[in-house]
């Protein structure tokens, strides 16, 4: 039988009692370990949670955290309270000035005998444009002739009456029926002549007798009468619609038309919602396509009193000096208008109580709500509220704002959507 020895057995079981501990310590200090790893897991992931949440929402108010990303997304600018320009462009044509354009038609009718102008020709006022031979222009110098003639006559009778009257051989009425005579026989001396001068026929007022009679020029009693076309007015012969030997049969046809293009309109056609803001003496810029490198500036002359109703437009007349002619009637235009920028009665409570000022802002800036046009205000610093605006006029990637900001407000500018809802 084998004998153990008692200290060796002791001394093994205490070897294997301290590789235990040693394995058990091993462990709790690995559980240990993970427990803390484990926890310190869920604080970076809460941290972080905290750190990277986009908004906060408070009711009507958002706000954006500091470590938020929106930040770097986001850009806010103050509102604009300067008037800013707004041009509208339109189309327009040039035309003659109505004032300084005549369409010549016969006073009577008859043949064109000769006509002394042609087309496109400079004329002078006054100046001969055509004869006319005319059966209604000879009538007329008869009926001159006529009248002269019993002026004459019952001139001789009123002074053989007044002194048989002043010998006391005839009883008054004979002498006043003499006088009678010579009044009626000079107010158809008068009619006579006027409408032969309106005709232009060839007139003459020399000296009278004693009762200042009207005698008609010798020369007027030529068989030939010709009927004389003047110009009333110096310009250019524009249209004409006869030629010689011409038969001129409706005395309301124009044989032609003078016009004066030294002053010379441009027509914009401004759409209806636009006439409000177009008055006289607005600026105004014309581009041709006759001269693509040229601006011609002006005002508004005047702006019509109707609109016409198959365009729904207004006409908007600008004046032009066209000394040089390069205007020419028909031409083909833009007009830019410089708009004058006034401010509708705003609905917004907090502007009332302050002078209107035109408010503008970047159409960036708008975003749509429903059937609402908002924008987001800042309150304080990264900390916006929604708010509905009513817009003005809008130019170019500005907007004009009616109401819903004042004049110190904030607005997000970009990346306003990423607050939408």
């Amino acid at each position: 039988m084998k004998m153990i020895n008692p200290i060796s057995a002791i001394t093994k079981n205490r070897q294997r009692l301290t590789v235990l501990v040693a394995m058990l310590g091993s462990v709790a200090l690995v559980v240990l370990i993970a427990d803390k790893l484990s926890a310190s897991a869920g604080a970076t992931t809460a941290k972080t949670s905290d750190e990277e949440q986009m908004m906060v929402r408070q009711g009507d108010k958002i706000s954006v955290p500091a470590k938020s990303p929106l930040r770097s997304r986001l850009a806010v600018l103050p509102v604009a309270t300067s008037v800013p320009s707004h041009i509208i462009t339109v189309p327009a044509t040039v035309e003659a000035d109505p004032s300084l354009t005549v369409n010549i038609l016969p006073p009577l009718t008859g043949r064109l005998v000769e006509l002394k102008v042609k087309l496109g020709d400079v004329v002078k006022q006054g100046q001969v444009l055509a004869l006319i031979s005319s059966p209604d222009l000879a009538q007329a110098y008869a009926d001159v002739d006529k009248a002269q003639d019993g002026l004459e006559l019952s001139h001789k009778a009123l002074e053989r009456a007044r002194g048989v009257n002043a010998a006391g051989g005839n009883a008054a009425k004979d002498f006043e029926q003499a006088t009678s005579n010579y009044v009626q026989a000079e107010a158809e001396a008068r009619r006579a002549e006027t409408r032969l001068k309106v005709l232009n026929g060839s007139t003459s007022t020399p000296q009278g007798n004693a009762g200042n009679t009207t005698a008609i020029n010798t020369h007027t009693k030529a068989s030939s009468r010709l009927l004389s076309i003047t110009a009333p007015i110096s310009g250019v012969v524009t249209t004409l619609t006869v030629g010689n030997g011409a038969y001129l049969n409706d005395a309301t046809a124009s044989l032609m038309t003078v016009a004066n293009l030294n002053q010379i309109w441009v027509t914009a056609n401004v759409p209806e919602q636009w006439v409000s803001s177009v008055a006289k003496g607005q600026s105004v810029d014309i581009n041709l396509p006759a001269y693509p490198n040229q601006t011609f500036h002006g005002t508004v002359a005047f702006v019509s009193a109707v609109l016409e109703p198959d365009t729904r437009r207004n006409k908007v007349r600008i004046s032009f000096a066209n000394q040089d002619g390069k205007l020419k009637p028909n031409m083909f235009a833009t007009a830019s208008i410089l708009l004058s920028q006034t401010m509708a009665p705003t609905k917004n409570v907090l502007a009332q109580s302050a002078p209107l000022i035109p408010i503008t802002i970047p159409t960036s800036a708008l975003l749509m709500n429903n059937d609402d046009i908002t924008v987001f205000v800042e309150v304080a610093p990264w900390t916006f509220v929604r708010r509905t605006v009513e817009l003005g006029h809008e130019d170019n990637d500005k907007v004009t704002i009616l109401s819903g900001l004042t004049a110190t407000d904030r607005v997000v500018v970009r990346g306003g959507v990423l607050l939408n809802d």
